[in-house]
């Protein structure tokens, strides 16, 4: 099975134009969830997402920060606490430049921190790179098993 995206992103406007870009930088069509409490669904394998087959485990977690319900980072916190999904690379995909939100985004274990960008032609550039290094070049961990997430996801 190829790598899966999970894509973490409020904003429709940057799913269309976002969404346009990750198509024309060849990459598959992420799973797409709206906020961190739906994030925690979607990884924990709780209902809708029950079914691995059609919603596979992501090699890569795209976050943004500014999340109804639960912040970006309190979904990187939580995804580092729960030690079966701990190991998915996180990157930051955010419209923030606040030294303040990048410090904060690696304390919590980032695993990078990338801006969305406002030129078309840089945001492809931006997710061919992330494509080859994080879906193509990087070994990812094995995926977790389902029902000891289920276990220890107490959002």
């Amino acid at each position: 099975m190829s790598a899966k995206i999970l894509w973490v992103e409020d904003d429709p406007d940057d799913v269309l134009l976002i969404g346009r870009a990750i198509r024309k930088a060849g990459l598959e069509p992420p799973a797409l969830v709206r906020d961190g409490r739906e994030a925690v669904a979607y990884l924990s394998g709780a209902e809708p997402y029950t079914d691995r087959r059609v919603h596979p485990f992501p090699s890569l977690i795209l976050l943004d920060l500014k999340l109804p319900r639960m912040s970006g980072f309190e979904l990187l916190q939580w995804i580092r606490e729960h030690e079966e999904i701990s190991r998915t690379p996180v990157v930051m995909f955010t419209s923030s430049r606040e030294r303040s939100d990048i410090d904060q985004a690696y304390r919590l274990g980032a695993n990078a921190y990338l801006l969305k960008s406002v030129d078309h032609d840089h945001l492809v550039e931006t997710l061919r790179r992330l494509r080859a290094f994080w879906l193509e070049l990087n070994l990812h961990p094995s995926e977790p098993s389902r029902e000891i997430i289920l276990q220890q996801a107490k959002p």
